[in-house]
Parts: C-alpha cells; sequence; structure tokens
C-alpha cells in the first residue's frame, strides 16, 4: 500500500494545477482530490482503515502547516498593533457567534448533546477542534468532518458572499473568513490577496484560543437552558 501516499499527493498537485487555470473558486482542490481519490480507492478496494494509515504523515504535518500561516503576521504587526482592540472584539464576537449558532442549529433540529458538542468547534482548525469537541463530550470524528465542510464552503463561497455585500476592506474580508474557515479559507485568502491572507491567519489563530478558553464554559450553560426550555 505504499503507493497511497505518493498517490495522493500527485492526484493534489495535479488538480492544484488545473485550478489555477480554472481560476473558479468552485473547482476547489480539497474538494475535487476527494471525489478523485473515493473511486480510485473503491476499484482497488481499500479499506478506508488502510488508506489512513498509509497517509496518517499528511494529518501529522497539519500543525506544522497552521504554525507556518504566522509568517505573514510578522509582516503586518505595525497594522495589527494599531488596530488590536478592534480586532480581539471581532474575533471573540466571531468565536461565541459561531459555537452558539451552530449549538442552536443542532438542537433545534433535535440533536443531543453529543452531537452539538462535536458541532460546536466547526470553525477553528482541526486539532483544536477535536480537542474542545472530545473535552464536552463530542465525536472527534463529527468534529473533524463539521470543520471540514465549513472550510470548504467558506474557501469556495466565502469571498462570493463579501462580494455580494460589498465588502472591499482587506482587514475585514480576511478576519472574517479566517473566524469562520480556518486554514482552508485562509489558504484561499492568501491566494486572492496576501493582506487578506495575513489577517486571516491572525483570525484563524485567535480564534482557536478563544474558542479553547470559552468553549468549556459557554457549552455547558448552553446545554443548561436548552433542557430548560
Amino acid at each position: 500500500m505504499i503507493w497511497m501516499l505518493p498517490l495522493t499527493i500527485c492526484v493534489f498537485l495535479i488538480i492544484r494545477r488545473i485550478s489555477f487555470k480554472i481560476k473558479n473558486p468552485l473547482f476547489n482542490p480539497l474538494v475535487i482530490s476527494v471525489i478523485v481519490l473515493i473511486p480510485l480507492l473503491l476499484i482497488t478496494n481499500t479499506s478506508y482503515i488502510q488508506y489512513v494509515s498509509n497517509v496518517r504523515i499528511i494529518n501529522d504535518l497539519l500543525p506544522y502547516s497552521v504554525v507556518a500561516l504566522a509568517y505573514p503576521l510578522y509582516e503586518l504587526i505595525p497594522q495589527i498593533k494599531a488596530r488590536w482592540k478592534s480586532i480581539m472584539i471581532i474575533t471573540f464576537t466571531a468565536s461565541l457567534a459561531s459555537m452558539i449558532t451552530g449549538v442552536c442549529i443542532v438542537f433545534w433540529l433535535g440533536g443531543n448533546a453529543e452531537i452539538a458538542a462535536s458541532v460546536l468547534p466547526k470553525s477553528v482548525t482541526t486539532a483544536i477542534a477535536v480537542t474542545v469537541a472530545s473535552n464536552q463530550g463530542g465525536i472527534p470524528s463529527i468534529a473533524a468532518l463539521c470543520v471540514i465542510f465549513v472550510g470548504i464552503l467558506g474557501g469556495i463561497f466565502g469571498h462570493q458572499i463579501l462580494n455580494l455585500i460589498k465588502i472591499k476592506s482587506a482587514p475585514a474580508r480576511g478576519l472574517s473568513i479566517g473566524a469562520v474557515s480556518h486554514a482552508v479559507g485562509t489558504a484561499r485568502c492568501i491566494e486572492v490577496d496576501y493582506n487578506e491572507g495575513a489577517y486571516s491567519s491572525l483570525s484563524l489563530v485567535l480564534c482557536g484560543i478563544i474558542t479553547s478558553l470559552t468553549a468549556p464554559f459557554l457549552f455547558p450553560i448552553m446545554v443548561f437552558i436548552f433542557n430548560w426550555f
């Protein structure tokens, strides 16, 4: 099964090169790679467990890729210092709104606390989301799936929505996408505008920290409120 890792990397690189030529946000390399790989795994009768165990190195590199996104922040330190109050208010509000809306939707649709805890950290990076969900009694695999799904949605539709409502400020666009679409959205921001990517990286980091600190207090309160009513 040593061919799985090279195949995955080759498929992604080929599709990424094609996406540069097509320049359509709907042609997301991550999504298209999954669509291509699934039939290949089915044809070769490769189970999901076999595939994951052979490409584990890609998952292990995820935390380092997030750290690498911090480099653009270094070049924007003066701007960040000048706007730090606004940035903190924006990211704190975004983090709370993301957690509250996710949990509310789960309970309103009839879900239980376990599913709600899994959806709670949907807008932060996978490493943080899995830990937060586990600590609140959620299911790590569902949390990871929610993170991927939300990131893809932000990467595909984030800029289209911002263009539709005529938000043109690079800091505003970057902070908003980074707050809800973590690394996938940030990668898309960097492709569109370097400053957007820098602010998105900042938002990604801050929202991850805020979510980690506030989730243990916020989630029990929300569960209590919904159980009360």
